[in-house]
Order: C-alpha cells, then structure tokens, then sequence
C-alpha cells in the first residue's frame, strides 16, 4: 500500500456481521488505537448511533465501503441487502446532511471546510455486457440481482441527495476485488483454501463468465486518490482492466497453488466441479477506468499474476486467521471484546 502521508483519525463503524473480523485489523489498533484509530461498534441503520458518531469525532468525510456484497447471499436472502444497502446508506446521507449542512442548504459554521461523502460502490450495476465493450461512467444501470439492485438504489440515493441538498459526494463503480483478508465465500480465496484441503473446486455453468478484476491496493489507492482529486458530484470507474474467464482465473490459480505448495496441478484440476449456474448469472464484466487514469492520474500497479501470488502467499502464512473463522472463534472474540450484536 503506498504512503499517502495522512496524519488524520480514521473512525471504523462496522456492525460486525459474519463477515466483519477486526482481527485484520489487530496490527492497526496496536499501533493507533486511542490516537488516530477508533472503532464504533454499530448498525449504519442505527440512526441515533450514526449521528452520534458524527458529534463524538466531529466527522468530515465519509468513505462508505459498508454493504452486504455477496450476490449468492442476496439471492437466498435479499431483505439484509435492501436494509443495509439502500436504509443504511440512506441513514449515513441524512446524517451527514444533518451535520455538516443548515435546514437552509448551508454550510454550518461549526463544520469543517471540504466536507466529503465518498460512496463504494460496483460494476454490477450495469448488467451484464455482450462479447465487446466496457462499462463507462455514463452506462445505463441494469442491475440482476437483489444484490447490484440494492447497490443501484443506494448509488441513485447518493447522487440525489448532491442535487436535491448539495451534499458534497464523490462515487466510484469498482470490479471484483481479491487480495489478502477476503472472506472465504468468495471465488478466489475459497478455490486456494479448497485446494490446500484437497476439496472439490466449484464453478458456476460453463465457467466462462467473465469478470474484470483489480487488487485490493489499487483498488484502495484509486480511493484515496478521488479522495484527494476528485471533482464533487462525480462518479469514477475502477477497474483492474484486466478481464478472466473464471475457469481460465482457476486454472491459473491451481498452477500458482500447485507450484507454492509442491503439491500436483493434475490431482487438482481433477477437482474441479462444474455445478449449477445460479439465476441471473451476468456473463461479462469489463470496465472502461479512462477516467481516473486521465483526469485523476491513478494507474494500476499490481499485475494479476502478482496479486494472485501476494493472495495465495498471506492465506498460505494465515491459516489461524481462516480456521478462527471457520470455528467461530472470531465471534467469541467479538463478543468478549464489544459485547453480542
């Protein structure tokens, strides 16, 4: 990760969710914790807590990562996605209005200057493209699933409260992230850890979709980088523009895998398990970061075959990490250390 030379607080709010580990963090409370790091235990839902929060730390920017994002998950269970992804981050942009604005639109006197509202968001906002073209600032939204239709929602929120309030925000539309710290769920993190156990490797339909994908890093540096350039009331793409076929993504993984490992690329690829495509699969992803490389000049910096490796390496160092996840033992530690949710 580069050095920004930030000298400010940073305020994590998080609910804690089964995908919330603050044991990733561990390093970062030892080190700032009391003096520039601060957690919040709490729902974005949770009005009075969220403007709480506000008033404690005097807050002057928002950088909105929290959503519920695993598209399988909304697809059994979409009600936690419309609740956290559209009334959380409606609750977020009441309360910074609230705070950092007078009923009349106006700054308030006691609010700092450069006030910002920084929304994450996804690609799979846009539905799925064809064989050709990518995704672009100005793409229609045509969301599939519960999961990207929550995310639309929350976008079109953002935007309207800039309009209708003037609420400074900034948006930024990113591609399949992966990279040290992932939940295990998702593709690529499950594959490594499937194959150290000699587990069957799922892949959705034909295992030709295609998703663009971008390191955890870049896609943290490009953050920060619309944090600090980007024009009020604008939207970015993120992308690794870097486009894979999942099983093509897999078989490249089991290569890395196998050499890491000493283990055989064949027995491997033996497990490889084509199972049910799920509803409303979106065939391809691809997006067009013209943009931000342009007019804010961030440029990826981590290849593919790199950041695959860095991945595979840290869940090959951290497998207390992943057992503690898998037995609970996170949530213990949660509960002991914040109290139950």
């Amino acid at each position: 990760m580069k050095k920004t030379g930030f000298t400010g607080r940073i305020i994590n709010l998080d609910a804690l969710t089964y995908a919330g580990n603050p044991v990733s963090l561990e390093d970062i409370e030892r080190q700032y914790g009391g003096t520039r790091y601060f957690f919040e235990k709490g729902d974005i839902c949770d009005r009075a807590f969220v403007e709480e929060v506000f008033r404690k730390y005097n807050i002057d920017t928002v950088v909105h990562f929290a959503a519920e994002s695993h598209v399988d998950r909304s697809i059994l269970g979409p009600e936690a996605f419309v609740k956290t992804n559209v009334m959380g981050t409606f609750t977020l942009l009441d309360a910074a209005r609230k705070y950092w604005r007078t009923e009349a639109g106006e700054m308030r006197e006691s609010a700092q200057t450069g006030v910002l509202f920084h929304h994450i968001s996804t690609d799979e906002v846009y539905g799925s493209l064809g064989d050709t073209g990518s995704f672009s600032e100005t793409t229609a939204y045509d969301p599939r699933s519960p999961y990207s239709a929550s995310k639309a929602a929350s976008d079109h929120l953002v935007m309207a409260y800039h309009h209708t309030y003037g609420l400074p925000v900034t948006l930024s539309n990113c591609s399949n992230n992966y990279g040290p710290c992932q939940f295990p769920e998702k593709l690529i993190p499950l594959s490594i850890l499937n194959m150290l156990e000699s587990k069957p490797l799922p892949v959705y339909g034909d295992g030709k979709n295609i998703r663009d994908w971008v390191f955890v890093e870049d896609h943290n540096n490009a953050v920060w980088t619309i944090l600090q350039k980007g024009k009020t009331g604008e939207k970015y793409n993120i992308g690794g523009e870097n486009e894979w076929e999942n099983i093509k993504l897999l078989h490249t993984l089991i290569d890395i895998v196998a050499r890491k490992t000493g283990g055989s690329a064949e027995a491997m690829r033996n497990t490889v398990t084509f199972v049910k495509d799920r509803p409303g699969h979106d065939r391809r992803y691809a997006i067009n970061c013209a943009k931000l490389k342009h007019e804010l000049n961030w440029k990826r910096e981590v290849s593919f075959e790199e950041g695959l490796s860095k991945t595979a390496d840290w869940y090959l160092a951290n497998t207390q990490w992943v057992n503690g996840i898998r037995s609970g033992d996170y949530k213990n530690w949660i509960e002991k250390n914040y109290g139950k949710r």
